[in-house]
């Protein structure tokens, strides 16, 4: 999820743990457990610190060891410490419980996204994401909302945010329901359909979508459980060519094959050498793939240049890749 959305989330479970008859009677620990949820549902994403170093370290380990089973175990622990320098006569178990919880809930809701975690580390790499809710979900973060304003008017924080993540929890079974539907009337579209990947948007009913068959990629717009193709293309396997070799010794190729499923490739010689792109077929906007990965070599095969991330028009692209350019 965005930053926002965990922020209101770790608000909303300080909220809850005013439940915890432990905390509802001690002050000191209810603000000390309030301060754990809100750090503890932003922890994982300290990672992002990543971005200052370079997009291909960025996307290798963004959401990958700060989201695994260790960090999950760890984040609390490191958390509580710290607070209980400032709050010594604090419930420590509490404090840990909530902070857990807090910690555990951030991971648990980032794998509904499609950009998913690896939140199975050590024991698999391999990226959870099941692609039901959006980065952004406007009615989780707007119930938060509501139970934060209900409770700055004087509700019960607890008994409110019971009621809210009931609410939730009924939600992502709907979303995960329509979503079932969605991938079932792909397959009726796309018989030979062998992987359909799905990535919501900030609009319920709309869904993009990525297929593979044995020999086709597919993009699509989903709309309620109506296809529409978008984009065909011939499902070509990267050959082991020296020039693609080369260039996936390159750390940029090299971390966006990591992290993305379903990706067409083009080679294009120039007068330097030749230029090898790589574009994930899962974000589509306004006819044009935005994440992608390209890597420029000479004739030698050493690579000259290279880039991943979000580019959102071709003479961006020749910019990153040459920051010289005006």
């Amino acid at each position: 999820m965005d930053t926002g959305t965990h922020v209101v989330m770790g608000l909303g479970l300080g909220a809850l743990a005013t439940l915890d008859a432990a905390i509802a009677q001690d002050p000191i620990t209810a603000q000390s457990v309030l301060i754990g949820t809100l750090i503890g549902s932003q922890a994982p994403d300290f990672d992002t610190v990543l971005k200052l170093k370079n997009n291909a370290v960025y996307i290798r380990h963004h959401r990958g060891i700060t989201h695994s089973i260790p960090a999950i175990l760890l984040w609390p622990i490191l958390i509580s410490s710290g607070i209980m320098l400032f709050y010594p006569e604090t419930n420590l178990l509490h404090l840990w419980l909530w902070t857990f919880l807090a910690v555990f809930i951030h991971v648990f809701v980032d794998i509904f996204n499609a950009y998913g975690t690896q939140a199975l580390r050590p024991f698999s790499n391999r990226w959870v994401a099941l692609g039901v809710i959006n980065i952004f979900d406007p009615f989780i973060f707007l119930s938060h909302i509501a139970g934060l304003v209900l409770w700055y008017i004087g509700a019960n924080p607890g008994y409110t945010f019971l009621t809210i993540y009931g609410i939730l929890v009924l939600y992502y079974f709907w979303r995960i329901y329509e979503q079932r539907k969605l991938i079932n009337a792909v397959k009726e579209r796309i018989p030979d359909a062998v992987e359909v990947i799905v990535s919501p948007t900030i609009r319920w009913s709309r869904w993009h979508i990525a297929i593979k068959s044995e020999t086709q990629f597919y993009v699509a717009r989903g709309e309620g459980t109506t296809i529409h193709i978008q984009d065909e293309f011939d499902r070509v396997p990267v050959p082991q060519t020296p020039v693609l070799e080369s260039a996936k010794e390159d750390p940029n190729l090299s971390a966006f094959l990591s992290f993305s499923p379903v990706y067409r490739w083009e080679i294009e010689e120039t007068n330097e050498g030749y230029e090898v792109r790589f574009i994930d077929l899962r974000y589509r906007s306004k006819g044009h793939y935005p994440f992608v990965a390209v890597v420029q070599l000479e004739d030698q095969l050493e690579i000259t240049s290279s880039y991943t991330g979000w580019v959102y028009s071709e003479d961006t692209l020749r910019k990153k890749l040459d920051p010289a350019i005006d």
